[in-house]
């Protein structure tokens, strides 16, 4: 069977896309690092303090993403209404939820 959709999609994060992707992999070499931290036996506060600025980095992208979220694709179903308008608030609101708790 073949979907005959177009294959385009645009997220909230689409024109930012590039910008998250450079951001991750940063954050990706930062973790890298860390394990090379551990191996290296470094001092346990030094690794501590660059996994907190891993986790403030991974947090900025995270508010970053949401922030589209709710601009794009929250802003766009409660315009339109109805159910999908109640699912994309519901979406946002467990965000946030497992945000605040991480």
């Amino acid at each position: 069977m073949t979907d005959s959709r177009a294959t385009t999609i645009v997220r909230g994060y689409t024109a930012d896309k590039a910008a998250y992707q450079r951001r991750l992999g940063r954050i990706e070499g930062q973790v890298r690092g860390i394990a090379r931290m551990v191996d290296d036996d470094t001092y346990c506060i030094d690794v501590l303090t660059q996994v907190a600025a891993a986790t403030r980095a991974l947090q900025a992208v995270a508010l970053g993403l949401l922030d589209d979220h709710l601009s794009h694709c929250v802003r766009e179903a409660a315009a339109a209404g109805g159910e999908e308008a109640d699912i994309k608030l519901r979406e946002a609101i467990d965000a946030i939820t497992r945000l605040v708790r991480s």
